[in-house]
């Protein structure tokens, strides 16, 4: 069976990842999909191997243009630091940005192993590239199940069902407005946010009236990745986004069959994890054993929310843009 966590991304997937990790049987493959070239990830065309090997190998250019700039984002845990032979200022493989730090204490021999795997496979469709990869990364870790997450991969959810037709997804969410103002602080998603809804840099100045973006030039204090990074556009600009996301989702949801279909929110699952965990792990056809108290202790209560913390102009513009999503989920707006 096909096992994905969907979600918006700041949405909590990643706790939810992480509980299910603890499980001996589970896989967890953090962050796979929404890193890789999105115009090559799900075509239909068959690959070789080393074209297969160059897809999932290849750097994601706005994480490196977020790095260089010496902004942090918590969900890169590659070992910069300390023991990776990689530095900031490098082209990093995506897959080294959170996968295989997240599976083993050497994800450069890792990489390494799995890049030979890839790239010695047949030319084949690319569904069946990834089912090889995913059983080899899982017999390589003593593991029998593999789970995919990704941050924003309900924008996908369509393309993902249609190239896996028999998974199983499980949609957690997040109040939108609580998950637009974690998206305004994390650099990651606030400059592809900035770009694709013209938000504006703190003059006031619209994102496209900005000097030509170059994302591999050398920053400087005032080119226009840089600008965008040290401003705080309004934040609707990522209620839009986040709504966005969930009335794409809610389109393709509805042609996925409800047995193969779970809706989780995020607000219980931190309020009563091990009964919530325990659904998860039926779903999925997880063996729910010693596990999942280990899963439950991961929750350390609800995180403070920030949408009071908004004057009411703000508040309001905001919820207006995320009013239809919240509608979709059964949320009060």
């Amino acid at each position: 069976m096909d096992r994905f966590i969907v979600g918006t991304g700041r949405c909590g997937s990643t706790l939810l990842s992480r509980m299910l990790a603890t499980s001996p049987a589970v896989l967890g493959l953090f962050e796979f999909f929404t890193g890789l070239d999105w115009s090559k990830r799900f075509t239909t065309e068959p690959l070789d191997g080393a074209g297969f090997a160059e897809l999932i190998t290849a750097e994601q250019p706005f994480v490196t243009a977020v790095l260089r700039r010496g902004y942090e984002v918590e969900e890169i845990v590659y070992p910069f630091d300390t023991t990776g032979r990689y530095r900031r200022d490098d082209p990093l493989p995506w897959i080294l940005v959170t996968l295989l730090p997240r599976l083993t204490d050497d994800p450069d021999s890792l990489f390494d192993e799995l890049s030979a795997f890839a790239a010695g496979l047949p030319e084949q469709p690319l569904v069946d590239h990834y089912h090889a990869l995913f059983g080899w990364l899982a017999a390589r870790l003593d593991k029998q199940v593999w789970i995919e997450r990704s941050g924003s991969s309900i924008e996908y959810l369509a393309s993902l069902d249609e190239m896996f037709p028999d998974a199983r997804f499980l949609h957690i969410h997040r109040d939108g407005r609580e998950v637009a103002l974690s998206m305004r602080e994390h650099h990651a998603y606030r400059l592809p946010i900035a770009l694709m809804y013209d938000a504006p840099v703190d003059d006031g100045t619209p994102a496209s009236k900005l000097a030509a973006i170059e994302l591999h030039a050398e920053p400087t204090a005032t080119d226009t990745i840089s600008r965008i990074l040290a401003s705080r556009p309004p934040a609707e600009y990522f209620g839009r986004y986040w709504n966005d996301q969930i009335v794409r989702g809610h389109t393709a949801a509805a042609a996925i069959d409800p047995a193969r279909w779970m809706d989780v929110r995020f607000e219980d699952l931190v309020a009563s994890p091990p009964s919530v965990i325990e659904t998860i792990a039926a779903f999925f056809e997880l063996d729910d054993g010693r596990w999942i108290g280990e899963a439950a202790g991961l929750v350390r209560g609800t995180p403070p929310t920030r949408f009071e913390g908004l004057e009411n102009g703000e508040r309001s513009r905001l919820t207006d843009a995320c009013r239809p999503g919240l509608e979709l989920l059964g949320r009060p707006a």
